[in-house]
């Protein structure tokens, strides 16, 4: 017999070096997958890990692709810090997508030092809109935050599709589910000059430092700290709990709503029923792969971002479905978390007592 048994003191280095042994195992599993789909294993390896870093601006497109899942990353480590599992960020991403896209198709003649501004905090307002639903049910009903933002997402994912299939429709769009395009002034506006490389993927890192610094270096993220790791200290020490609920939900909604509308009017450049692959979602993997550190977001988000690219590339180049994209994230996830579960806890082998056997069997 087997048992689970806690560790007197989780070790320092695995916390750190969890990450990299999940990554590997994740790899080499993947490898042996892409075997059993009838591909060489290094070849395919290599086409999905590294070939989409060696094409043209292909550093670009990871940074266009990372933005998103950093911001998102971010404000769910945050959350997570404070023991708010907030599984909604697709719906507050869409939301903040919907709320700055809407002022745009609006007020598409506007100038770009109002319009665009404008969508920014329309974006952010959006997300904290969505996020705050569940944060109100958590506090005022104890409704458990994980199911009402998983289901707020589909309701978001809805209201979308009825938006570019009704009022927001293209008149000019063949029938497709979609919005006009944007104007030029309701863009995000490029900083590198033919790549792509938007305002958003200098923001990315910019607010996780920013969040670090905030979580580290002030008292409302000692108190978030705190509320996360031990509630009943907090309690005792008159931390308002509630507040601090709120707070995380609401910067975590604010930041993928944020991402939301960055994406719209960047990369994407119009609403459709497809402005996210899964961004919201993955950032769940970006969290947890960063050791819920705002800085540790950075790296995961860049990490995910090129899966997203290697599934392209191995549809394009292999005929691999896109969906190995997903069976990675996922493995990286059942690692990531199996590696953790045996840094907390220790894997004891239970010998049976022969007297309490024997005791048994003869009542």
């Amino acid at each position: 017999m087997f048992r689970i048994e806690p560790r007197g003191y989780p070790s320092r280095f695995w916390s750190l070096g969890s990450p990299i042994l999940a990554i590997a195992l994740t790899i080499l599993v993947t490898g042996v997958i892409f075997a059993a789909m009838g591909q060489e294993p290094l070849v395919a390896v290599y086409t999905f890990l590294i070939a989409p870093l060696l094409e043209h601006n292909g550093l670009a497109a990871l940074a266009i692709r990372a933005a998103p899942l950093i911001m998102i990353g971010v404000g769910l480590s945050l959350c997570y810090r404070t023991n708010v599992w907030n599984i909604g960020a697709e719906g507050q991403f869409t939301l903040g997508a919907i709320s700055g896209g809407g002022l745009a198709l609006t007020f598409p003649d506007a100038p770009a030092e109002l319009l665009f501004p404008g969508m920014l905090a329309l974006g952010v307002i959006g997300g904290m809109f969505w996020a705050a639903i569940p944060a109100w049910l958590r506090t005022r009903y104890n409704a458990n935050e994980i199911l009402t933002s998983l289901m707020l997402h589909y309701i978001a994912g809805l209201l979308l599709v009825y938006l570019v299939t009704g009022p927001w429709k293209d008149p000019h769009g063949f029938g497709f589910p979609q919005s006009a395009l944007f104007s030029s002034t309701a863009t995000t506006p490029i900083i590198v000059p033919g790549t792509g490389v938007h305002l958003g993927c200098a923001l990315a890192p910019l607010l996780a430092a920013i969040a670090w610094l905030v979580l580290n270096k002030s008292v409302l993220g000692f108190k978030l700290r705190v509320v996360g790791q031990a509630p009943r200290a907090a309690r005792f020490a008159g931390f308002n709990e509630d507040r601090l609920i709120w707070t995380a939900m609401l910067i975590s909604g604010g930041l993928a709503g944020l991402a939301g509308i960055l994406e719209v009017a960047g990369p994407v450049g119009q609403l459709t029923t497809t402005i996210s692959p899964g961004y919201g979602f993955s950032a769940v993997i970006v969290a947890f792969l960063g050791r819920l550190d705002p800085i540790g977001a950075v790296f995961a988000g860049l990490l995910l971002a090129l899966s997203y690219l290697g599934g392209d590339a191995a549809q394009i180049d292999l005929g691999l479905p896109n969906a190995v994209t997903g069976i990675f994230q996922g493995i990286l996830l059942f690692f990531l978390l199996g590696c953790d579960l045996l840094i907390r806890y220790r894997i004891k082998r239970v010998r049976p007592n022969p007297a309490v056997t024997l005791t048994g069997i003869a009542e």
